[in-house]
């Protein structure tokens, strides 16, 4: 992906609150990034304290490399020279904001659903880019398995790009006409600000378990980062979640999105049953329609139902995503299914259907 994109940082700067500046704001900004390797004349050098390694070891570097901007957390006493240093409280959040902006903010010019959750990311944002691909529109998809804009493939390295990455990514998309992306978000990216100064439409969460409390410590940090997806979301903007995961509702207790549910075992906007299970395929009641699936497993119930609910969520209507979801296949590179190529699939409306037949 080339981009010829240059700014002012005067221009960049001028709607993040909390910088304290040193230096001079007429700078030409050709880019941004975390990484002291890639950092060149012309870009922003991020300076994040990671895991490993603290980014504000690698400042006296990239200054020698011909970099003139700094965004760290704090400003060396040794440095001198004609260097601009942004201090930030939080680098890494401001990293996604001019991310954001240097691209023009992507992601509000098309409709960015967000999938979070332990298990099922993968599936539900595969399914959804497949699914309104095949209802005509032009699609995104950023995934574990790989990102994808149409049938270009672009090898992915993280569930979550970084915000450069990410906001490149999404200019890409949108330059080439697409109006609806799909991406997973996982609890690192969340917790790292990698999907800071992103705009979503919505957010599903799929399930939580206890997973990655290597990088977490506890459950309970978990926990959080996955909530505080939902805790950023708009006011516009969907939240859909798994009600049968029993920590589904502390996701959205304090999100300004409009809540929305889905399940296999109780009462929720969107309700699902299975009714067969075979190698030939999945027999399924959602609301008030009869479906066969050719994607098998009660996971994959919960993933259909997932996606279901948010393409209805995405204004879409009910049997065109249902015959759409009908048709297609597990993520390829996540596991193999059995499926019958010839199905002929049907829908009963059941509540257009007499009582009798239901």
């Amino acid at each position: 992906m080339n981009q010829l994109i240059t700014k002012k940082l005067s221009d960049l700067i001028k709607n993040i609150p909390g910088l304290t500046l040193s230096g001079s704001l007429e700078r030409t900004v050709t880019g941004l990034t975390p990484d002291s390797r890639k950092a060149e004349p012309g870009s922003i050098f991020v300076a994040i304290k990671g895991t490993a390694r603290d980014g504000h070891e690698f400042i006296g570097q990239v200054i020698a490399s011909g970099v003139r901007v700094i965004v760290c957390g704090e400003i060396p006493a040794t440095v001198t020279g004609d260097v601009t240093f942004l201090r930030a409280a939080d680098p890494a959040l401001v990293m996604g904001q001019l991310a954001s902006g240097f691209y023009d903010n992507p992601s509000a010019g098309m409709k960015l659903t967000g999938v979070t959750g332990t298990n099922g990311k993968t599936s539900v944002a595969t399914f959804l880019f497949q699914l309104f691909r095949g209802l005509g529109y032009r699609c995104g998809l950023i995934s574990t398995v790989q990102n994808q804009i149409e049938d270009e493939i672009i090898p992915a390295t993280h569930t979550t790009p970084d915000a450069p990455e990410l906001n490149l990514l999404l200019y890409e998309m949108k330059r080439k006409g697409c109006s609806h992306v799909f991406m997973e978000v996982s609890s690192h990216a969340v917790v790292q600000k990698r999907i800071a100064g992103l705009t979503f439409a919505g957010a599903i969460f799929t399930n939580i378990t206890h997973d990655h409390l290597d990088f977490h410590k506890t459950f309970d940090n978990y926990i959080k980062a996955k909530k505080s997806f939902f805790d950023g979301l708009d006011a516009g903007a969907f939240a859909l979640i798994n009600i049968d995961d029993r920590r589904g509702s502390i996701m959205v207790q304090n999100t300004r999105a409009d809540v929305h549910t889905y399940s296999l075992q109780t009462m929720a906007s969107f309700k699902g049953k299975i009714l067969s299970d075979t190698l030939e395929g999945m027999n399924m009641s959602i609301n008030d329609y009869e479906i066969w699936f050719r994607i098998i497993g009660r996971f994959n119930a919960y993933n259909l139902l997932a996606a279901y609910g948010a393409a209805l969520l995405l204004g879409e209507h009910p049997e065109e995503v249902l015959i759409g979801l009908s048709n297609i296949k597990s993520p390829s590179g996540r596991f193999e299914q059995l499926h019958s190529e010839d199905k002929v699939v049907g829908i009963i409306d059941y509540a257009h259907t007499p009582d009798a037949l239901r």
